[in-house]
């Protein structure tokens, strides 16, 4: 079984050379101390790690916040803190979507889950009764704008009255989310959004005697409207390298990175993948990389539409993206069998790639499976 361990561990060390994506540690370090620089050195920063850390590696980038100096976590559903806790991650977690299913799991790994409605709260109360326990800390969330998830203005009320007679839990922060923050056009309504939370927030802690932490802000919002701050803020896809400010250039955290492995010349009768989509002239020269659609990179990125590095120059894709694989046309281009080619990061950016694609950055970094292995950089 050791002999079995060892061979699984040399394999993972030759799938760093194969194909990975590179963890930036001094790119994910500055873009954290950017955005602390711009907060009063009292407030709390949290720091969103869901989505297996928006696709850059849930532990790994986890493990980087909490030496950086974060305050808080957030991950979208229990499993995935779970993970975090099996790992060593020690700072307070905040589960954004915790349903009720796992409650008791919540509890015993000490994570703090978001409350959008009352049928939420009840069944967390009813589990924390049967255990004895009171004063368990909740974030209640509250819905400002967005109508995805949250306590309506209308039923504070009746949230306020339960909340005075239920000692099992204690309001350790209430939060909304921005849902525009980002777009200069929409500031009215961004500001609508913080003013109801800053109301919303004031009558809950007149009804149960005492102000919990308060956060609204995202990343956007902490560019934008850093003036509303409050207590906390949430940092999402700007320490991943991703700013809302124009003339602001954050450095990308994650580089996803192949070798090549096969490098051949093409006449001018030959094709180049499934359908027969790419035509090669004479003297066509393509590579071949590990890198397709299962690891995240669309198949409209391919015949052409997108180019990747190849030692400091933009090969472009050639025919249809196969599941594991794809061609580049690297006519002109030093290139050779084992040569690094960079599918994103500094260049191409995840911002060109998603701009080609009609989309955002989140989905191209979020598309990168967990069998292309993780690496931190230092």
């Amino acid at each position: 079984m050791l002999l079995l361990y060892a061979k699984l561990e040399s394999m993972r060390e030759l799938q760093d050379d194969f194909s990975r994506l590179e963890l930036n540690l001094k790119a994910a370090t500055d873009n954290y101390r950017y955005f602390r620089s711009l907060l009063d050195p009292k407030t709390k920063l949290l720091v969103l790690v869901k989505a297996n850390a928006y696709g850059h590696g849930g532990v790994e980038f986890a493990a980087m916040m909490q030496r950086a100096g974060a305050d808080y976590l957030a991950v979208a559903y229990p499993v995935e803190g779970l993970e975090l806790r099996r790992n060593g991650i020690s700072l307070p977690i905040l589960v954004l979507t915790a349903g009720t299913d796992f409650y008791p799991e919540i509890i015993d790994t000490r994570m703090e889950p978001s409350i959008p409605n009352l049928y939420s709260l009840e069944k967390l109360v009813e589990i924390l009764r049967e255990r004895g326990i009171r004063d368990y800390p909740v974030h209640i969330k509250l819905d400002t704008g967005m109508h995805r998830l949250g306590f309506m203005t209308e039923e504070l009320p009746e949230l306020v009255e339960y909340l005075k007679k239920t000692p099992e839990v204690k309001v350790k922060a209430v939060f909304s989310h921005l849902c525009v923050a980002e777009d200069p056009a929409e500031d009215d309504f961004t500001l609508g959004q913080i003013h109801l939370f800053r109301d919303n927030v004031n009558y809950i802690a007149d009804g149960i005697g005492y102000m919990p932490m308060r956060h609204i802000l995202n990343s956007a919002g902490i560019e934008r409207f850093s003036q509303y701050q409050f207590d906390m803020v949430r940092l999402g896809i700007g320490v991943y390298g991703i700013s809302a400010l124009p003339d602001k250039k954050l450095a990308p955290v994650a580089s996803l990175k192949c070798k090549v492995l096969q490098v051949k010349t093409l006449g001018p009768n030959d094709t180049v993948g499934y359908g027969r989509w790419g035509h090669a002239k004479e003297g066509t020269v393509i590579a071949t990389i590990p890198v397709g659609y299962a690891d995240g990179l669309d198949r409209h990125l391919g015949r052409g539409n997108a180019s990747f590095s190849v030692n400091g120059h933009r090969a472009p894709t050639i025919g249809n993206i196969c599941m594991d694989m794809c061609m580049l046309d690297v006519t002109g281009i030093p290139c050779a069998v084992g040569d690094t080619v960079t599918i994103f990061g500094e260049d191409p950016t995840a911002s060109e790639l998603a701009a080609i694609l009609g989309t955002i950055p989140y989905e191209i970094l979020v598309s990168v499976p967990r069998r292309i292995h993780r690496l931190v950089i230092r």
